[in-house]
């Protein structure tokens, strides 16, 4: 409102300083062509930072733009930000917040997978998953068909993860949950009754070893959950599909702040 009242003002100036002088009001021309002369200086400064302002606003939108694409890249969920607002200085602070709200996201994601590193070498999938980082393991290193009883493969690749977490204090001080998940092959003829509970006593299982004297992680940092069948990561039409959703997966829980900026980036 502010800035459509100036526009009118800088648009009557004139007309009302040439009534004025026109009617011989006691104004000199000398005085005359002064205001005018302040009008003009008044309507190049309102164009200058008009000009600035748009550009300003474009180089921030790009920012965000490309934030947004590297986090979706990673697999954060980052949803698109509504175009309609209209008073540009107000959309040139938003834009402004989004960025670094991004940036700060953006540097976490990233400091936490070079920790991770370490893992990758191991050939351990290591990936930002619903605005998580996810470290997959492979159900069927871990345990034997229809089993929740840790094969001895399975046993070493725990203690190295635990050896790379309990090494680094920003990352054994975190909250993890280990994820058991199945293929859709019913569960049939075993004492855990359907995939529900084989996940999660797999779960148990790779949760007790970390904790235990083997891994040596802090207990209450720890949870465990069964997911069966319900959240695939492949195909279940293909035995290589299959394959791929019997895992578990070490979720690394986000920080409060963390979940704090995805809902203030999330379009209400």
């Amino acid at each position: 409102m502010e800035k459509a009242f100036m526009n009118r003002t800088l648009i009557a100036l004139p007309l009302a300083l040439s009534s004025l002088f026109a009617a011989g009001c006691g104004h000199s021309e000398q005085e005359w062509k002064a205001q005018l002369a302040k009008y003009n200086d008044l309507q190049s400064r309102s164009q200058k930072r008009e000009a600035d302002l748009e550009k300003e606003l474009a180089a921030a939108k790009q920012r965000v733009e490309e934030l947004e694409k590297q986090l979706e890249a990673q697999g954060a969920d980052i949803s698109k930000m509504s175009s309609t607002l209209e008073d540009r200085e107000k959309a040139l602070a938003e834009y402004k917040a989004r960025a670094k709200q991004l940036e700060a996201i953006q540097a976490r994601f990233d400091l936490l997978r070079k920790k991770l590193e370490e893992l990758t070498k191991l050939g351990l999938e290591v990936q930002v998953r619903r605005n998580r980082m996810v470290i997959s393991l492979p159900g069927d290193v871990l345990f034997d068909s229809g089993k929740d009883t840790l094969s001895k493969d399975g046993q070493e690749i725990l203690k190295k993860i635990a050896d790379v977490i309990r090494g680094d204090k920003s990352l054994v001080d975190r909250d993890y949950q280990v994820a058991g998940h199945t293929d859709s092959q019913p569960y049939k003829n075993g004492p855990y009754y359907d995939n529900w509970g084989l996940s999660l006593m797999r779960a148990r299982a790779v949760l007790l070893f970390l904790i235990g004297k083997e891994g040596q992680l802090p207990t209450r940092h720890w949870s465990a959950a069964g997911f069966g069948d319900t959240d695939p990561i492949a195909n279940n039409a293909t035995p290589a599909g299959k394959q791929k959703n019997r895992r578990c997966d070490l979720i690394v829980m986000p920080d409060v702040d963390e979940m704090l900026d995805l809902t203030k980036l999330a379009t209400k």
